[in-house]
């Protein structure tokens, strides 16, 4: 402890000493130094050696001021520079590592199926918003759809889109919150189907009123298969049955029971009148496979009656609400397709029953009256009654014979008239006359030829003499004229002058001389005579001279 005699330590002296002992401190490890500032936000406490206790202040030496104290010079501290690709991994390796599971419960907003299979949403409450996204392989195995306003819970882990910088939940399940996800999807589907009709009445087909064959889909190893073949075999001993094996849960139950209507649809060697689908009773999840829509497609598809006869008579699917019946039990859906024969047989067996009764009524009936009468009146009237019926017979027999006798006196008189035109005209002398007929027609037809011909050849030679003689006339006029046109041509030639014993006189070039003018002396002329032509050169000219006399 000081004594009050010495000196107080300066403010500086002091700052100094605070200096000191932060630099004695350990150096932060490496994980601290890659972190940076940021990852000191998520770095959990850590267990440390241990520090050694604190020591208590030793009393220090006075120092003696300086009158004028001199602060301590501190190097600054080294500066961490982040790239921002460097700073956002970072944080998102820290963040999935931190939140690799959790479950967050919200409100769907945004939700955006994309082309690719994968589902983004955003997951709000009142106070905050996060980035959802399902990938396809996550998106795919939900049981129903996702819409904006459903509360659902979601598992997945947080990381960070590096892109955008920004937090997302990546998720691996997705349950609706309030009702149940198997409700949900059913309920969706249901809402669907019934837009596009699918639940329509008018859609639906009534069953055969007596078929023959029955194609039943349903597990061979439950009691459903005995109790259909017990009550067909009650009420309808003849009709046949044909059963397809199919799972009637699981994952491969729709497939199966898709598979069995198109095998009765397509079978030509097994055809069947209608189609019972049959399943015993069990939970959602046992009859989940009927709720499927390519089932249902499938059924709304099938050419045949579909009747579903799925679960108890509280369990609803939409197997049932597409099915053109819906039958509460396997059992029902058996005395369904039976009933009207079922009637039928019952109609018989009341219309039997009543046919015997009345039967026995007027056989009671006859045997009172015939108690009642007279034997000997009896037999009087019997006696009558035949002689009226035997008058009448012979009546009839009369009229008939009358009738008989008419008939022949008619046909025979047709006969003989017949016979007698059949005689008139006779077949042979017919044919004797259309023999005659046809060798005049031929002797005419030649003399007609002949004829024919001969004035044909007459016309020819005479066509052909009057052409001879028009054509020596033609020849004759045209060489006329065209002597007299050569004559003319003759007389008009040029060639006609010179025989009369004139001549042309060309230049050099070929033009023609007119006047003594165009040539001069020395030039070479050109003469055209009759016959031939004179070559020879101009020493002088009669105009020249004149010119020079003058």
């Amino acid at each position: 402890m000081a004594s009050p005699d010495q000196t107080p330590a300066s403010l500086a002296q002091l700052f100094a000493q605070r200096r000191g002992r932060v630099a004695k401190r350990p150096a932060p490890t490496p994980q601290a130094d890659r972190l940076g500032q940021f990852g000191l936000l998520f770095t959990e406490a850590e267990p440390t050696e241990a520090e050694p206790e604190a020591q208590p202040e030793r009393p220090e030496t006075p120092v003696a001021a300086a009158p004028v104290p001199t602060a301590p010079t501190v190097a600054p501290a080294e500066r961490k520079l982040w790239s921002v690709a460097e700073l956002v991994s970072t944080l998102r390796g820290r963040v999935e590592r931190d939140y690799a599971d959790v479950w967050v419960e919200g409100e769907i907003s945004n939700c955006r199926p994309a082309p690719s299979g994968h589902l983004y949403f955003t997951l709000k409450d009142g106070d905050a918003q996060l980035l959802v996204v399902l990938f396809r392989r996550q998106a795919s195995l939900l049981r129903f759809r996702p819409e904006d306003g459903m509360a659902v819970l979601v598992r997945g882990r947080v990381s960070v889109f590096e892109s955008r910088g920004q937090l997302q939940l990546i998720g691996e399940s997705l349950e609706p919150r309030g009702a149940g996800a198997l409700q949900v999807a059913f309920e969706q589907l249901k809402a669907k189907l019934r837009a596009e009709g699918l639940f329509e009445a008018e859609r639906k087909r009534a069953l055969p009123a007596f078929p023959r064959t029955v194609g039943v889909i349903t597990s061979t190893q439950g009691a459903v298969l005995h109790d259909i073949r017990t009550v067909l075999r009650r009420r309808h001993g003849c009709m046949n049955m044909l059963v397809f094996p199919a799972a009637m849960q699981g994952a491969t139950c729709a497939a199966d029971v898709l598979r069995g209507l198109r095998y009765f649809n397509t079978s030509g060697q097994h055809a069947v009148d209608v189609i019972v689908i049959a399943r015993g009773g069990g939970s959602a999840e046992d009859l989940q496979g009927f709720n499927d829509e390519a089932l249902a497609r499938g059924i709304a598809a099938s050419r045949l009656p579909v009747v579903s006869a799925v679960g108890h008579e509280t369990d609803f699917t939409i197997a049932d609400f597409v099915a053109d019946l819906r039958a509460p039990t396997p059992s029902a859906a058996a005395e369904l397709i039976t009933a009207a024969q079922h009637r039928v047989e019952e109609r018989v067996q009341a219309l039997e029953a009543r046919l015997l009764r009345g039967m026995r009524f007027q056989q009671m009936h006859a045997q009172q009256r015939f108690a009642r009468l007279n034997a000997p009146a009896t037999f009087a009237r019997m006696a009558d009654v035949l002689g009226r019926r035997q008058q009448r017979v012979d009546e009839r027999r009369f009229r008939l014979e009358a009738a008989m006798r008419s008939l022949l006196q008619v046909r025979g008189s047709r006969v003989r008239e017949l016979g007698s035109r059949v005689q008139a005209q006779d077949v042979s002398r017919g044919v004797a006359r259309a023999q005659s007929r046809s060798r005049t027609l031929h002797e005419r037809l030649l003399r007609v030829g002949a004829a024919v011909a001969s004035s044909e050849r007459q016309q020819v030679q005479h066509a052909d003499n009057r052409l001879r003689h028009a054509g020596e006339s033609f020849a004759q006029v045209q060489r006329a004229r065209v002597a007299r046109a050569a004559s003319h041509l003759g007389a008009l030639s040029p060639l006609a002058v010179l025989q009369r014993g004139y001549s042309l006189s060309f230049r050099a070039n070929g033009t023609l001389l007119r006047s003594a003018d165009e040539v001069h002396a020395g030039d070479t002329i050109t003469t055209r005579l009759h016959r031939g032509t004179v070559g020879s050169r101009v020493t002088g000219t009669e105009t020249q001279r004149e010119n020079e006399a003058g």
